[in-house]
């Protein structure tokens, strides 16, 4: 991955719907030379897909927190596979440590809240923390600075 590269990576990730025209006049590069790259950057998984970022909040998801879920009680086949369903459910990590997972989630207030905790307390002991606020979202992936030789 050279410079250009990452070039193309950061505008993307800012703005994921710029037209093959406008990533080649902000690269200065040809329009094939940038279908190029991003073929490549897509066949070597470096761009992974292109999506929107939705608010939850505008779509009446106002809360928004961590859930720890430790001592599972069931398979984790079995708990992923529930996870897996659970649209109010963002991101589920499975990490080592004393948690098991740690799952992101947006529900609609309080009784959204209350209603995902019932539904994982079957599966382990489950702990909450809801997001006041986010000093870092989605912050933008770059490639690591080899140091100089």
């Amino acid at each position: 991955m050279d410079q250009i590269d990452a070039q193309l990576l950061s505008i993307l990730q800012r703005d994921g719907r710029m037209t093959i025209s406008d990533l080649s006049k902000k690269l200065a590069l040809s329009r094939p030379s940038v279908s190029e790259r991003l073929q490549r950057l897509q066949e070597r998984g470096v761009i992974q897909r292109f999506s929107a970022t939705v608010s939850p909040k505008a779509l009446g998801r106002d809360t928004q927190l961590f859930i720890q879920v430790s001592e599972l009680k069931r398979k984790p086949e079995e708990f992923e596979d529930f996870i897996e369903q659970n649209e109010d459910v963002l991101e589920c990590h499975r990490v080592t440590g004393p948690v098991s997972y740690f799952i992101k989630a947006a529900v609609s207030g309080m009784d959204g809240l209350r209603m995902l905790v019932d539904e994982l307390i079957p599966y382990g002991n489950v702990n909450t923390s809801i997001i006041l606020k986010s000093p870092v979202e989605n912050r933008m992936i770059t490639p690591v600075q080899k140091p100089a030789p």
